[in-house]
C-alpha cells in the first residue's frame, strides 16, 4: 500500500540545515495498523504529511497503492487525497460555521460526487460513528470526542482505502481517547489499513506494527508482540 525509498526533507534556516527525514525507507502493506511514534522534532508529523501527499520530499520516492505520486499532477494528487486517502487530525479541522453531515460532505464535494450521493454517503458515515442523531449540530454544540467522531466520519466517508491519524486522541480526554482508539481498531477489522501518529506508548502498543522514528530517521520497526517483549514489557 505504502512504498518510501530513500527520502529526505531538508529545511534550509539560514546557514542552518535541518533533515527533518534523513534517508527514510519503508514498506506497509495492505490491511495493516501501524503506529509511527517519536517525540516532537523527530519527523514524524512530516513522514506523515509525506503519505498523504500534503508535501514534497527533497529526494526520494512515495509509492501509494504502486502509483509515485511525486510523478502526479495537482489534480491527480486532489483526487488520490480524496477518493484513496481519509484523514483525521488532532485539531478535528472542522468548519464551525458548517454542521457535521455538512463538514463530512465537504470533502466528498471536492471528489465531484452529487449533492444526493453525498448526503447518502455523508448521513452513513455519521451513523457509523454513532452521531446519526448529531447530524445537524455544529462543532461548537458537540464535546471533544464528537468532534473526533465527525472527523472520523468524514476520513471514512469517501470509503478510502487508506486512513491516516495524526495524534487523533492527542486533544481527548481519557475516556473519548479510549473510545476513538476502539473504533480505529472496528475500522482496521472492517479492512482498511490505519497508519496512526503517536508520541504515547499506551497508543502505538493497540497498532499492530510500531515504527520509532527519532532525527528524521527509522531506530527500530516490529510488530508490537517483539517490540514490547524488547523492552521487558514497556514498549522501546
Amino acid at each position: 500500500m505504502i512504498r518510501i525509498e530513500e527520502m529526505y526533507k531538508i529545511y534550509k534556516m539560514g546557514d542552518i540545515e535541518v533533515r527533518a527525514l534523513n534517508g527514510v525507507s519503508l514498506h506497509i502493506k495492505q490491511h495493516e495498523f501501524v503506529a509511527i511514534v517519536g517525540p516532537s522534532g523527530s519527523g514524524k508529523s512530516t513522514l506523515m504529511n509525506m503519505i498523504g501527499a500534503l508535501d514534497t520530499p527533497t529526494s526520494g520516492k512515495c509509492f501509494i497503492d504502486g502509483q509515485e505520486i511525486s510523478q502526479m499532477s495537482d489534480n491527480e494528487l486532489a483526487l488520490l487525497r480524496n477518493k484513496k486517502l481519509g484523514f483525521i487530525f488532532q485539531q478535528y479541522n472542522l468548519l464551525p460555521r458548517l454542521n457535521a453531515i455538512e463538514n463530512v460532505e465537504l470533502p466528498l464535494t471536492y471528489a465531484g460526487y452529487s449533492a444526493t450521493e453525498r448526503r447518502h454517503m455523508a448521513k452513513t458515515a455519521l451513523e457509523r460513528v454513532g452521531l446519526g442523531d448529531k447530524m445537524h449540530h455544529k462543532p461548537s454544540e458537540l464535546s471533544g470526542g464528537q468532534q473526533q467522531r465527525v472527523s472520523i466520519a468524514r476520513a471514512l466517508s469517501s470509503r478510502p482505502q487508506l486512513i491516516l491519524a495524526d495524534e487523533p486522541t492527542g486533544a481527548l480526554d481519557s475516556k473519548s481517547g479510549i473510545e476513538v482508539m476502539a473504533m480505529l481498531k472496528e475500522i482496521h477489522a472492517e479492512g482498511k489499513t490505519i497508519v496512526i501518529i503517536t508520541h504515547d506508548n499506551n497508543i502505538a502498543k493497540q497498532a499492530n506494527r510500531i515504527i520509532r522514528i527519532a532525527d528524521g530517521e527509522i531506530v527500530s520497526d516490529a510488530d508490537t508482540e517483539s517490540a514490547t517483549k524488547a523492552g521487558g514489557g514497556q514498549l522501546v
